[in-house]
C-alpha cells in the first residue's frame, strides 16, 4: 500500500520536509480555505498540487471534498450544490488527482467525548464515553426525547454526572463534541462561533423528519448525479464510514456495517463508487468483523485508514495501539497486499506523546503518535510482502 499522511496545508506545523524524512510517499489533504459548497477551481487545485510537489511529494488523495448539508437532507439548493460538486470533481480530474474521500454523516463528522484520555505510559488518545455523550445530549443540548436513545445503565451514569456538572466540564464537552473535532475539517461550526450550541441546534433541526430510508435515498441521488463525471474523469469517490458507526443525536447513520456498505456499492454499481475502509471507525461496532469486510470489499476500496479501537464492556471505546485492538490490522494489511496492493493508506489518528501536546496539532492528528503508527504499519507491510 502507498504510505500517505493527512496534512492540513501550508499552515500545518508538520511540514512536508518532516514527512519526507519519516517515509511518507503521498499527501492526503484538501482546500480547507474553500467554503463548503463552493467550486474548487483549477487554479486553487494547481497551486496546492504544485506546493506539495515542490516539497518532494505528491497529492495522492483528497480528504475531504465536503458534501454540503443540503445535499444530505435534500434541501431546495441541493441540485445547485451537486453541480458545484461535479465541477470540483472535474477540475480535480483535469489536474491529475483522482481519489476523493467524503462522508455522508449528518451535522457531525466524527464524535469523541475526550481528546486526551490518559494511558498508563503517559501518552493520551481519543476516547468515546457513552455516558458522557448522553450527558451532553440530554442535559446540555437538551434534545427532545433524547433519553429514549440510551439504555438505563447509561442514563443512570449520565444523571449521576449531571448532578455535579461544572461550567468548565460543560464547556469542555461542548468544545470537544461540536467544535474541536469538527472545525478544522471544513466543519459546520468553528471556534469563532459565539454560540456553538445554538448553531448546532439549528443544524439538527434541518434533519427533522429525515429517516434512515430518506437519507439513503438522498445519498443514492447524489451518487447517481455525480457518477457520469466520475466515469469521464476517472474519479474514485470513496465514502468514509460513520464514526462512530451508530445513530447519534436522533440522526440516522447509514454507513455503519457490512450490510450498509453492500447497499452503498450496489445502489450505484460502478467501480468509481467506492469505499474508504476506515478500520478504526468500523471496529468501534462490536458486530463488525473488519478483516472479513476488508476481504469482501477490497476491490471497491480506493483508500484505507489503518487504525484500531478497543471497545469496553459498557460500549465505550478508545483508540488502540495500531498493532492491537479489534481491527486486526496485520490481517487487513495481508488482505490488501493480496487483493489491492496499490491502494493508498494512512495511519489515521495517533496517540499524543513526546511533546506533541504543546504543538497545537489538530485533535487526533499528532506527529509522534502517527509517526509511531506509520512505522508499525510499515514493518507489518514489509513482513507481509516478505511472506509472498
Amino acid at each position: 500500500m502507498e504510505k500517505t499522511w493527512r496534512w492540513f496545508g501550508p499552515k500545518d506545523p508538520i511540514t512536508l520536509s518532516m514527512l519526507r524524512q519519516i517515509g511518507v510517499e503521498g499527501i492526503v489533504t484538501a482546500l480547507h480555505d474553500v467554503a463548503n459548497g463552493e467550486v474548487w477551481t483549477v487554479e486553487a487545485i494547481t497551486a496546492m498540487k504544485n506546493y506539495i510537489e515542490q516539497g518532494g511529494l505528491h497529492w495522492s488523495v483528497v480528504e475531504s471534498l465536503p458534501v454540503s448539508e443540503a445535499i444530505k437532507y435534500g434541501g431546495q439548493e441541493r441540485d445547485l450544490l451537486i453541480e458545484n460538486y461535479k465541477l470540483s470533481l472535474e477540475n480535480l480530474g483535469r489536474c491529475g488527482i483522482h481519489t476523493v474521500c467524503y462522508n455522508f454523516m449528518p451535522v457531525l463528522d466524527w464524535a469523541r467525548t475526550e481528546l486526551d484520555h490518559a494511558w498508563a505510559d503517559g501518552s493520551t488518545s481519543l476516547y468515546f464515553s457513552r455516558a458522557e455523550f448522553a450527558l451532553f445530549d440530554c442535559f446540555i443540548l437538551q434534545r427532545e426525547d433524547a433519553a429514549q436513545d440510551y439504555d438505563e445503565a447509561t442514563m443512570a451514569e449520565a444523571r449521576r454526572m449531571a448532578v455535579t456538572l461544572t461550567d468548565e466540564q460543560r464547556h469542555r464537552l461542548v468544545d470537544t463534541i461540536i467544535v474541536k473535532t469538527q472545525g478544522f475539517v471544513n466543519g459546520n461550526i468553528t471556534e469563532d462561533d459565539a454560540e456553538p450550541l445554538e448553531r448546532f441546534r439549528e443544524l439538527l433541526s434541518l434533519y427533522k423528519g429525515i429517516t434512515h430510508a430518506r437519507l439513503r435515498e438522498n445519498l443514492q441521488y447524489f451518487l447517481e448525479q455525480v457518477m457520469p463525471v466520475c466515469r469521464e474523469w476517472d474519479m474514485r469517490l470513496c465514502i468514509h464510514p460513520d464514526d462512530p458507526p451508530m445513530p447519534l443525536l436522533g440522526l440516522p447513520r447509514i454507513v455503519c456495517n457490512e450490510a450498509d456498505i453492500d447497499w452503498l456499492l450496489s445502489c450505484v454499481d460502478d467501480w468509481h463508487n467506492g469505499l474508504t475502509l476506515c478500520c478504526g471507525s468500523l471496529s468501534a461496532n462490536v458486530q463488525n468483523d473488519v478483516p472479513r469486510m476488508a476481504r469482501r470489499f477490497a476491490r471497491r476500496t480506493h483508500f484505507v485508514h489503518l487504525r484500531s479501537t478497543d471497545v469496553l464492556p459498557n460500549g465505550d471505546f478508545i483508540e488502540a495501539d495500531h498493532l492491537k485492538g479489534r481491527a486486526h490490522l496485520v490481517e487487513v494489511c495481508r488482505i490488501f497486499e493480496e487483493l489491492n496492493p496499490d491502494v493508498p493508506m494512512r495511519v489515521d489518528h495517533g496517540r499524543t506523546m513526546l511533546g506533541d501536546e504543546d504543538k497545537g496539532y489538530n485533535a487526533g492528528y499528532s506527529f509522534h503518535g502517527r509517526m509511531m503508527g506509520l512505522a508499525q504499519m510499515d514493518g507489518v507491510m514489509a513482513a507481509v510482502k516478505s511472506q509472498k
